[in-house]
């Protein structure tokens, strides 16, 4: 096989002519031998050697029976940080740029990544990023002893076999991996590097994490795009719900790291007796259940990144998607025991293929099982362990695009009580009108106990869309191509979605999982002024003043937080400050010149203190 056949731009054909050896892939199954040192090798320790002689260990390998299982010798690798990306051209951005964050040039790291890449033996593939059609020819070039970070990314964006490679394939966007400078230059810090040229987008991998590049930097590479073509790639997943009636509804699920997009996809996890446990109560330790006999179905579309592609839009003013990746960045952290979710544990312990596990605790030859996370310290599980499920093994995923009736924002949000009031005032979940949806996806709260990304310090913002931590340029033209979505594609309904706690209850994902079941048994029916009732915070749009499933009904606490007798009026106020101030803070970044004067409309009713009714007139659905 001859690397030419790639047509890789003019550095990176330097790269590979210089370089003692190039293994191409073709296939998934050479990646996991790659990853494991070698066919018939069952583990390998990913080393370098840094200039000062010192042995670097990053990871280690095992060949297990259901597929790789890689671990980071270091907890900070097993999350994104998600101060990682910094822009190295002068094109329109908001981010950091490498010049002002590290003082020098990033052309001499370049040249120096460049240079350290000559001398080792380098892994290749190609692969779409995106779909074909909406979006564009890619390669990764990679140290080849970094097979398990190649096989993520094969996993998560597909790999296009060497047979297949058109004469017309010709790379606009390129990812090359160069992990020891992490230390040798950036003080063992995750640091991707962007660089936009025209006709080709550059990414520099200087860490193995594939959160930051091969997950997440293929997303910026695809927002990108979109900013320049007028589209955008949302941050969700994505659900047919099938009903035990055969009606179907599809739910459009938005939010930060953490904010219950894969978890959208899952059964509600249901107790030994078939029960759902709906609640419990973090003062009094009451528990609440709820008994739904039958679930509805569920088709998942996409896990986290879905193209609004233009050439989808058929003019009903639903929005069409359809998922951008090959497979799916799953996040386990809440499978604890075995039986949490048999379906998810049944997919991955033998899977029709082989999978890649990360932060999973297994040792060659043994089975990886989900629950088994790979401890941080002693009794403290890494908060983010994965499982990359190829979307083609999922039982019943859709393939197709499809027309979304439901968009969902998912919230991590903490305990509320008397004694500590904080944002967690949302209820099970909540009717927002279109304007003032958008301004949640301008402010994104990353939220409460974030499992996903590195800790940091109070409420922050995922920023706009939610992908914000992932797009190279300005915020403003990000919020003008989403208000323009939700303009065009007004024919929707709007939700908010807490998770983790409602005031005092503590609740998990079952809000959003019980929304899912109530709204597709609804169907397209309007809710009553008897059902619904303007939020007391104006930010929470209409709360439900009653809400039954199946004959249950359930307790008007859990919708209106307010009237939970541990929370009460004066800690939901409280609360409500709270949200209020940091929409203020937030929304200060949009008040730019650029951004749609609808837009400023929209923001300034919010700090005014608008309505509800002044909000629901603002895009009139």
């Amino acid at each position: 096989m001859d690397w030419r056949k790639y047509n890789p731009p003019g550095d990176a054909a330097a790269v590979l002519a210089a370089c003692p050896q190039v293994t191409i892939a073709s296939t998934v199954a050479e990646l996991v031998d790659l990853a494991c040192g070698g066919p018939k090798s069952d583990s390998f320790e990913v080393t370098f050697a840094l200039p000062n002689g010192e042995q670097v260990r990053e990871a280690t390998v095992a060949r297990v029976r259901n597929g790789v299982a890689a671990n980071y010798l270091e907890p900070y690798m097993r999350r994104r940080d998600p101060d990682c990306m910094v822009i190295a051209d002068d094109l329109p951005t908001n981010k950091p740029r490498f010049q002002d964050r590290f003082n020098y040039d990033f052309h001499t790291l370049r040249a120096e990544t460049f240079a350290w890449m000559k001398t080792q033996p380098l892994a290749l593939f190609g692969f779409t990023a995106g779909q074909a059609g909406m979006g564009q020819d890619a390669l990764v070039i990679a140290p080849a002893n970094t097979g398990f970070f190649a096989l993520g990314l094969a996993l998560l964006q597909g790999i296009t076999p060497y047979d297949e490679i058109a004469a017309d394939f010709r790379p606009t966007a390129i990812i090359y991996v160069a992990p020891p400078f992490r230390h040798t230059h950036f003080d063992g810090k995750q640091i991707v590097v962007h660089n936009r040229n025209d006709g080709l987008h550059e990414m520099f991998s200087f860490n193995l994490y594939p959160g930051p590049s091969a997950k997440k930097g293929i997303y910026g590479v695809l927002i990108s795009q979109g900013e320049r073509e007028g589209w955008v790639t949302a941050h969700c997943s994505t659900v047919q719900v099938v009903t035990p009636y055969d009606n179907v509804v599809t739910i459009m699920h938005e939010g930060a790291s953490g904010g219950g997009k894969s978890e959208m996809l899952e059964q509600a996890h249901r107790e030994p007796d078939g029960r759902l446990l709906l609640g419990e109560n973090t003062v009094t330790g009451e528990r609440r259940y709820l008994e739904i006999p039958r679930s509805c179905q569920l088709r998942p579309v996409t896990d986290d990144m879905a193209l609004c592609h233009p050439s989808l839009q058929n003019g009903d003013r639903k929005l069409r998607l359809t998922d951008a990746e090959d497979g799916w960045f799953v996040r386990v952290n809440h499978i604890t025991r075995y039986g949490t979710d048999v379906h998810l544990e049944r997919l991955t312990a033998q899977p029709g293929e082989p999978l890649l596990f990360l932060s999973i605790d297994a040792v060659p030859d043994s089975r990886a099982l989900i629950w088994e996370h790979t401890q941080d310290a002693p009794g403290r599980p890494c908060p983010n362990p994965r499982v990359i499920l190829p979307r083609r093994i999922v039982p019943n995923a859709v393939a197709d695009s499809v027309t979304v009736d439901i968009r969902s924002i998912g919230v991590r949000t903490p305990p509320c009580t008397r004694e500590r009031p904080t944002y967690g005032i949302i209820g099970l979940f909540h009717l927002l009108p279109a304007s003032l949806a958008w301004l949640w996806r301008l402010v994104a709260p990353r939220g409460h106990d974030n499992p996903s990304i590195v800790e940091t310090e109070g409420m922050s913002s995922e920023g706009v869309g939610s992908y914000w931590p992932f797009a190279t340029g300005r915020r403003v033209d990000q919020a003008n191509l989403l208000l323009r979505q939700f303009q065009t594609h007004s024919n929707m309904r709007y939700i908010l979605c807490p998770n983790q706690y409602v005031g005092a209850w503590k609740v998990g994902f079952m809000p959003q999982w019980i929304a899912r079941e109530y709204l597709a048994r609804r169907g397209h029916a309007q809710f009553t002024p008897e059902q619904i009732q303007p939020a007391r915070c104006p930010l929470l749009g209409h709360a439900l003043f009653q809400l039954t499933v199946e004959g249950r009904s359930i307790a008007r606490w859990f919708l209106q937080v307010d009237t939970q007798p541990e929370v009460g009026v004066e800690a939901y106020d409280q609360g409500a400050a709270m949200l209020q101030a940091f929409f203020r803070k937030c929304l200060n970044d949009f008040r730019d010149p650029d951004l749609d004067p609808l837009g400023h409309t929209i923001i300034e009713c919010c700090l005014d203190g608008g309505t509800i009714q002044d909000f629901e007139s603002l895009i009139p659905t």
